[in-house]
């Protein structure tokens, strides 16, 4: 089990967990995913976690399909920019290895906003804490989870 579907399990939150045969020579760990459980990639979330006015962490959740727009997401977080965050200061703050970061169960809980697509669907997809491992849950569940807050993030 992962820190994700632990915390998933603890809440008491329906959900499904989804394991694939990860490829490590796959260029998009999300499309890979899509691919792989032969769902939507609408539906399949990555997390992606930046840095917002170059000192506070943050995360997006947004499809696989699309690109996180920086303007937005610091918008979104009340700050002025925001950039990819540091791989080691991902890994330091949530506990996962990128490919394999989970909104749900980080070591420290950062802000986190979804995009508002997430909520045309009954449910979504978005990694369990490991490459290969997704979890399949609503969006509010997801939002509740996580205290995430929905909002347009996407990169026209």
């Amino acid at each position: 089990m992962t820190p994700g579907i632990n915390a998933a399990r603890k809440a008491g939150v329906a959900h499904t967990i989804h394991q694939y045969n990860h490829d490590p020579a796959s260029e998009s760990y999300g499309t890979e995913a899509a691919e792989k459980m032969a769902v939507d990639p609408a539906r399949v979330f990555k997390t992606l976690v930046v840095a917002i006015d170059e000192k506070e962490l943050a995360v997006g959740v947004v499809p696989v399909t699309t690109m996180l727009n920086m303007k937005l997401i610091a918008r979104a977080a009340s700050g002025k920019k925001a950039a990819m965050a540091d791989k080691q200061a991902v890994q330091r703050s949530t506990g996962y290895v990128l490919g394999g970061v989970s909104p749900l169960g980080q070591k420290r809980k950062l802000k986190t906003f979804i995009d508002d697509s997430a909520r045309s669907f009954e449910t979504i997809f978005v990694s369990a804490g490991r490459r290969g491992l997704e979890i399949e849950l609503t969006p509010q569940d997801l939002s509740e989870l996580t205290g995430a807050t929905f909002a347009n993030l996407k990169q026209d």
